[in-house]
């Protein structure tokens, strides 16, 4: 019997209408346009606007393109996990709303916590089930409502974050297409320069935590921007190593898209030219979750059958890693 490996048979994305361009920016903090391009390559990014819409209402959205695309039914679907630090609510699961909402109701379901390297550790864990042959159909979504834990009176953080929800789905596939490797690491010491300091068990909601702004995204923006340049290329480069990979062999680099400083040096170390990055960084900025299966969403009719591709990402925690998929639709 031929391998089984988890492959990728449909993908889709959603972004809200509302658009908070860098030009807004300027007029609810003190920043400038040239400032934040300079330093990030954000123009602008979407944010979900309306009373009581979370990240499941974006993740609902995408998870019904993808079945629409892929032309089946809520009912055969066998697993559903979120990639999520934004999730509806503390418990249950974003994941379990998610498949309530979309008509889901053969599947077990649970969230991921992994910062923006979630989505790479929920990819990994639904590939196991389905190698395993216990799932037969996951999806794995990314999403994240950023919006909720951003302090719009912090420029170092607020020109960063957007809201958006990817999702692929995963079937068995024994031709040789799908997910092939995986690289994921992660060091605790890491979250004191990336954390959101109030909320926890440790230190629960208070008035005085409210007072202080510490339900909000806090970063130390030069160690991890130091830490991210290095581990994120690192994984990609090991991973290209280790399955005879050179620049020449990659279709596409898809990575997390956190800063396009980071984004460059990664392309660097693997010999991979400009033109074979995906980068939407630009339109909706760091959607935290979202942002490898939105740039996959957005390429689809680039990649074809075949291609190898590999995602690279790295978040607080830290959290880093990278994946290797033989692309398996077209």
């Amino acid at each position: 019997m031929s391998d089984i490996h988890a492959a990728i048979t449909a993908v889709a994305g959603y972004t809200p209408d509302y658009i908070l361009t860098n030009k807004e920016l300027e007029t609810m903090v003190e920043t400038t346009d040239e400032w934040i391009v300079s330093r990030t390559g954000i123009k602008e990014r979407h944010i979900q606007k309306g009373i009581g819409l979370g990240t499941s209402d974006m993740a609902v959205e995408a998870v019904n393109l993808l079945l629409k695309k892929r032309g089946i039914d809520a009912g055969e679907i066998d697993f559903l996990v979120c990639a999520t630090v934004t999730p509806d609510m503390t418990f249950p699961a974003t994941a379990n709303i998610i498949c309530d909402k979309v008509g889901i109701k053969n599947a077990f379901s649970y969230d991921i916590n992994a910062a923006c390297c979630g989505f790479l550790y929920s990819l990994f864990t639904a590939s196991k089930l389905i190698e395993s042959g216990a799932v037969k159909k996951a999806i794995v979504v990314g999403a994240d409502k950023m919006s909720s834990i951003v302090d719009y009176t912090d420029r170092a953080t607020c020109v960063l974050f957007g809201d958006a929800a990817g999702a692929v789905l995963l079937e068995a596939n024994t031709e040789g297409y799908g997910l092939l490797d995986a690289i994921l690491q992660s060091d605790g010491s890491g979250r004191v320069y990336l954390h959101q300091k109030a909320g926890g068990s440790v230190k629960p909601p208070t008035h005085e935590t409210i007072d202080a702004r510490e339900h909000f995204v806090f970063q130390d923006g030069q160690p991890v921007f130091k830490f991210a340049v290095v581990k994120m290329a690192d994984a990609a480069e090991e991973i290209m190593a280790r399955n005879n990979l050179t620049g020449d062999d990659v279709a596409y680099l898809v990575p997390h898209q956190a800063n396009k400083r980071i984004i460059d040096a990664t392309a660097k170390r693997m010999g991979v030219s400009e033109d074979k990055v995906t980068i939407n960084i630009q339109k909706y900025g760091n959607t935290t979750n979202a942002t490898i299966p939105l740039c996959l969403w957005e390429w689809e009719n680039k990649l074809h059958k075949g291609d190898n591709i590999i995602l690279a990402a790295f978040g607080g925690g830290f959290t880093w890693g990278s994946i290797y998929i033989k692309w398996a639709i077209g």
